[in-house]
């Protein structure tokens, strides 16, 4: 198989690597980085993160380093979505059988920002407006993994109502990311006084599921379709 994989080397027809090959390179470096950023940002902070740091838990150099990132931040949420992604379609495809779609899409969604996996990770945004931008972008990649585990629940529902569906999801979702974000914010920033606002926002999970039910209409005609 080794050989194979080379054969282009091996047969001597030139030393360029297959484009599968270097692709899946690119995606596992890809990966490294973000994983490094989430990690050295939970053990440090995100103010404590250099970019330096990053490329060198990964194995990789600062200029390779900004060849898949423009910034720290960006590799942090990276991460975060990436986690977020594998885990939501598992989440859906977890939920007991007999349970309405609509039922199943919000609780699966929203276990994926409660006190779960991952909470430690929503810790960095309240410590880290910085994050806050690029964390709300990172929302729409629920998008692909929701929708097909939406299509293999309910497999009488048509590819655009799956597409749609999981649009509509993920712009609640991101919804009510901003607007927990911007209490988040409200809650550092100092009153007229000079003192420290005590706003304490709702959980995430709590403001999606808040945001959810807005689609609960839409969610039970799916019920009633499948």
């Amino acid at each position: 198989m080794r050989d194979r994989i080379f054969s282009g080397t091996v047969c001597g027809m030139g030393t360029e690597e297959p484009q599968g090959l270097r692709e899946r390179k690119k995606v596992a470096t890809r990966e490294a980085l973000a994983a490094a950023a989430l990690r050295l940002a939970e053990q440090h902070g995100v103010a404590g993160v250099r970019v330096d740091d990053i490329a060198d838990a990964a194995g990789v150099s600062p200029r390779t380093y900004n060849n898949y990132f423009s910034s720290r931040e960006q590799a942090i949420v990276a991460a975060l979505a990436a986690e977020r992604s594998l885990r939501i379609g598992a989440a859906l495809r977890a939920r007991p059988d007999g349970e309405p779609l609509s039922v199943a899409v919000v609780e699966a969604v929203v276990s994926q920002y409660d006190d779960g996996p991952g909470a430690d990770a929503l810790g960095l945004l309240a410590d880290a407006p910085a994050l806050h931008a690029e964390y709300l972008e990172s929302i729409s990649a629920l998008e692909a993994p929701l929708a097909a585990a939406v299509a293999e629940r309910g497999r009488t529902l048509d590819d655009e109502t799956v597409a749609v569906l999981a649009a509509a999801v993920a712009a609640a979702a991101r919804s009510a990311a901003g607007r927990w974000l911007t209490g988040i914010r409200a809650g550092m920033a100092p009153d007229p006084s000079g003192l420290v606002a005590v706003t304490t926002p709702a959980s995430l999970a709590d403001a999606i599921r808040a945001s959810l039910t807005v689609l609960s209409p839409a969610l039970a005609a799916l019920d009633r379709a499948g």
